[in-house]
């Protein structure tokens, strides 16, 4: 009973601070989104809304500090610490301060060495032969936790793009890791991952299916510095747990942002230049231009979030089953790498066809110059 009080209440904090926000927004410009959002490149909504729901995750965390489970409340207390070079980097480029992409990636490295020294722990191994002895090196093992950490951060703020999206998918990332920390033996890893889940949730509630407000920056990163530094902490606390499994729970992000990376490297452009090639952006464009129609953004980007969840659940599920077969779990991530860039190609290739086919798609209202390539952070 008292971890479903404790749950909901985390909930009702959540969502108390992202009502206000909303509706501090209407009178308060600074909450209110810019006007310049709606014109993005990357742009999926059709009117500014505030981007600080950030501020709504955060409340659900510090809710759930004083309700976390004794034996690891002291250590959760001091990595809620580590949040806080993340969250501000994120919380000024919200409020329109203009913070630099590699600033904010700078934060997230920042708030994964605090969490290393507070903490006294990085990731202890990576399922590579060879390259295990090398990550047992500290110095070693540190950088690449660094780095490994602050890319999850970089990758739920590129999906952060629908309604629904990066939340959704950040709660179907943490249950999973409760789940395996339940099979794995460790009830109290569980109940803190959860808790997570509980602050989504609230956060949820005004995100979906409508997008009254977006996570923010701030929010996706710190989304993304929890889910990683939870995952982290699991693997040191039960050594049987494949680093393959943890990345199947971290597929989609991860896929996302190797894919941006690639295409943009491709195109010759830098790779924190935003476009709306993102494999979400390409659903709620196909389901425009071969479906709904283009004046019908307002359904498209709830449903394109409704059609993405089997894809993004399957590798985490993969992930919980195979949490201890290290050999599963990679071959599973590699049908899941391939199957993940054919379906992209092949989809971009069936959208482009009929973007380009007079009369077709979208009522015949195709036109070259819009469509799919135009060019989410």
């Amino acid at each position: 009973m008292f971890l479903v009080l404790s749950y909901l209440l985390i909930f009702a904090g959540s969502a108390l601070i992202c009502a206000v926000v909303i509706q501090k927004g209407k009178r308060h410009r600074v909450l209110s989104g810019r006007a310049t959002d709606i014109s993005a490149v990357q742009a999926a909504h059709t009117a500014p809304t505030p981007r600080v729901g950030g501020l709504g995750l955060l409340a659900g965390v510090l809710i759930s500090i004083p309700l976390a489970p004794a034996p690891l409340r002291e250590n959760y207390t001091l990595f809620a610490v580590s949040l806080g070079p993340v969250f501000a980097a994120g919380f000024a480029e919200d409020l329109r301060f203009a913070v630099k992409p590699a600033w904010r990636l700078a934060a997230a490295v920042l708030s994964s060495v605090l969490a290393i020294g507070l903490l006294g722990m990085w990731i202890p191994r990576v399922g590579i032969p060879g390259l295990d002895v090398l990550v047992a090196w500290a110095p070693v093992g540190i950088l690449f936790t660094l780095f490994a950490a602050a890319g999850v951060c970089n990758a739920f703020n590129l999906i952060d793009g629908l309604n629904g999206l990066a939340a959704g998918t950040g709660v179907v990332t943490a249950v999973g890791l409760a789940v395996i920390a339940r099979a794995a033996g460790d009830p109290m890893m569980a109940e803190l991952t959860l808790m997570l889940v509980a602050a989504l949730m609230g956060f949820l509630v005004f995100n979906f299916p409508k997008g009254r407000i977006f996570l923010g920056d701030a929010g996706a990163y710190s989304l993304g510095h929890m889910l990683a530094w939870f995952a982290i902490v699991l693997m040191v606390r039960v050594e049987t747990l494949s680093p393959w499994a943890v990345v199947l729970v971290f597929f989609w992000p991860i896929a996302d942002t190797f894919l941006a990376i690639y295409r943009r490297r491709r195109g010759q452009r830098p790779a924190d230049q935003p476009d709306r090639l993102h494999y979400h952006q390409l659903v709620m464009r196909a389901l425009e231009i071969l479906w709904l129609g283009r004046d019908k953004r307002h359904l498209a980007n709830p449903l394109a979030t409704v059609v993405m969840m089997p894809l993004i659940i399957a590798p985490v599920a993969s992930g919980v089953i195979l949490w201890d077969s290290p050999l599963a779990a990679f071959l599973a991530f590699v049908g899941y790498a391939v199957s993940f860039a054919l379906s992209y190609v092949l989809g971009l290739r069936l959208a482009q066809s009929r973007l380009f086919r007079p009369g077709d798609g979208a009522n015949g209202q195709g036109r070259a110059g819009e469509g799919l390539h135009g060019s989410s952070a």
